[in-house]
């Protein structure tokens, strides 16, 4: 991609609503030469793909935009044995997703939720604890990339020291594949996620080998049917099968944790730009704390789009589409369809459309950790509510950019005083 290019595509991905706007109004789909992809952008298209996953597959989901340069390549294949390394839950169709999904589903039921719900409130105060006297704080970093990382090592069973590795390791990935960089760091990246796999593949030959009471021996235990070894005992993993495996827990994590790091920005973003719903949160927190999250979800959403690939020819909103065409599904877009959300522009946590999103997908990839995810922000706003009422942005901080990217859309840092 030349460099005009990538300027174009970061302005784009920095305010994308814009360009939703125009897709929305246009006349069938709208090709969008930045993303190499046809853009669906109305609310009613968005459900009719995902609610056909046989005509418009999941193969190509997080494809990113970035083809990483021979030699970052080249490190991760010395990394990774070489060799494929299959599919994950997010890019699986059929049978094969229903196979992935299945110990996601059970191991962030609702009572695997609750059990960690004192661990997400007590790692939260200890966070909001290390600022909270400074009367300022870049959220960001001192907060919102921290909880969720924690939390999500504590529901997989992982050791709480090799978290910052965990979350480095996940930003390094997006980094990678979304994002353009000089040679130098992109193989800086390339180790980074070496390393992150290493560590997974130690904890899957443990967990393999001894399994606990955690989501990564559920989705150990369950994603391998082993031939039984002598007495009961397992026989030893394959390295295709540790590939996949490894590959499950990478993209488990990304999306644990990369996407609760954006929502719970864009929300403290939100509701800071605009104090008259954040006293609403402080003065009413049981009802609006919940509204609030909702319409952060609707009206700014983490996850802006996942691809999608037809597997034969297809009709779209009028469009045809041959075998094989690229789709963006703009969930951002989706939510800012004034079809569906009167005042779609507004970010209003009084709205009664907001909970009728679809910021965390439909369907049989509907977001198994949605709840998760909710409960953190959940745990975060009912806590700088009470902690913070007199929350702002800083203004004598600059203002605040966006990261460029349709993955996580946050704020590259935020800036908030009370």
């Amino acid at each position: 991609m030349d460099p005009q290019r990538h300027v174009r595509r970061d302005e784009l991905m920095r305010d994308p609503y814009p360009l939703y706007a125009r897709a929305r109004r246009a006349d069938g789909l709208t090709y969008v030469p930045e993303f190499g992809a046809w853009l669906v952008a109305r609310d009613a298209d968005v459900r009719e793909v995902l609610r056909r996953p046989d005509v418009f597959s999941s193969a190509n989901a997080v494809r990113g935009g970035v083809l990483p340069s021979p030699a970052a390549l080249a490190v991760l294949a010395e990394g990774d044995g070489g060799g494929p390394r299959g599919r994950v839950v997010v890019t699986a169709d059929g049978p094969a997703h229903r196979r992935l999904r299945a110990p996601l589903l059970r191991g962030l039921a609702p009572a695997r939720v609750a059990a960690v719900l004192p661990y997400v409130t007590e790692r939260a105060e200890a966070l909001v604890d290390a600022f909270a006297d400074d009367g300022r704080v870049e959220v960001m970093g001192a907060y919102a990339m921290r909880l969720p990382g924690q939390v999500i090592g504590r529901v997989l069973g992982f050791d709480p020291a090799d978290v910052p590795l965990i979350v480095r390791g996940g930003h390094r990935t997006e980094q990678l594949l979304h994002r353009p960089s000089d040679e130098d760091e992109q193989v800086a990246a390339a180790r980074d996620m070496v390393t992150l796999r290493r560590l997974l593949d130690r904890y899957v030959r443990e967990r393999y080998a001894a399994p606990r009471d955690d989501l990564c021996s559920e989705l150990v235990t369950s994603l391998v049917r082993p031939d039984d070894g002598e007495e009961g005992e397992p026989g030893e993993l394959t390295l295709d099968q540790r590939r996949e495996l490894v590959a499950h827990l990478n993209n488990f994590l990304l999306a644990g944790h990369l996407t609760t790091t954006a929502l719970i920005g864009t929300a403290l973003l939100h509701l800071a730009r605009h104090p008259d719903q954040w006293r609403l949160v402080c003065e009413r927190p049981e009802r609006m704390v919940p509204a609030a999250i909702e319409e952060t979800a609707r009206y700014d959403t983490a996850l802006q789009g996942f691809r999608r690939v037809t597997t034969r020819p297809a009709t779209l909103a009028g469009t045809e589409l041959p075998a094989g065409a690229e789709l963006l599904i703009g969930f951002g877009s989706a939510g800012r369809d004034g079809a569906r959300h009167p005042r779609p522009d507004v970010f209003d946590i009084t709205r009664r459309s907001a909970a009728r999103h679809i910021a965390f997908g439909l369907g049989a990839h509907a977001c198994p950790g949605a709840q998760l995810a909710r409960e953190q922000v959940r745990v975060t706003l009912e806590l700088f509510a009470r902690r913070f009422p007199g929350l702002r942005i800083d203004p004598d901080r600059p203002p605040v950019t966006m990261r460029p990217t349709l993955i996580h859309r946050a704020p590259e840092a935020l800036h908030l005083t009370w």
